[in-house]
């Protein structure tokens, strides 16, 4: 499947100095993956590099390509 990042993705990737390449591959190989009831897909993945912290990756599967709409640490989420 086809994503990408939205404007808002982008400048939160930028400001919260996540890598990209995390994003890529919390889509590809999530931990868990989230299907919300507002039709957003969450993917969550523990990234080692950054102390196992939980990157969470929001997008809109209605679109085409799909639409990353954010991406943050979540800190509700337990470190694994």
């Amino acid at each position: 499947m086809d994503y990408y990042l939205s404007q808002h993705a982008n400048i939160v990737i930028k400001e919260r100095n996540i890598q990209e390449s995390w994003v890529w591959s919390t889509i590809n190989n999530p931990d868990n993956k989230i299907n919300n009831t507002d039709g957003t897909v969450h993917y969550l993945k523990s990234i080692k590099e950054n102390e196992n912290r939980v990157l969470q990756v929001v997008t809109n599967p209605i679109t085409s390509p799909i639409k990353v709409v954010t991406v943050f640490f979540d800190r509700r989420e337990k470190k694994k």
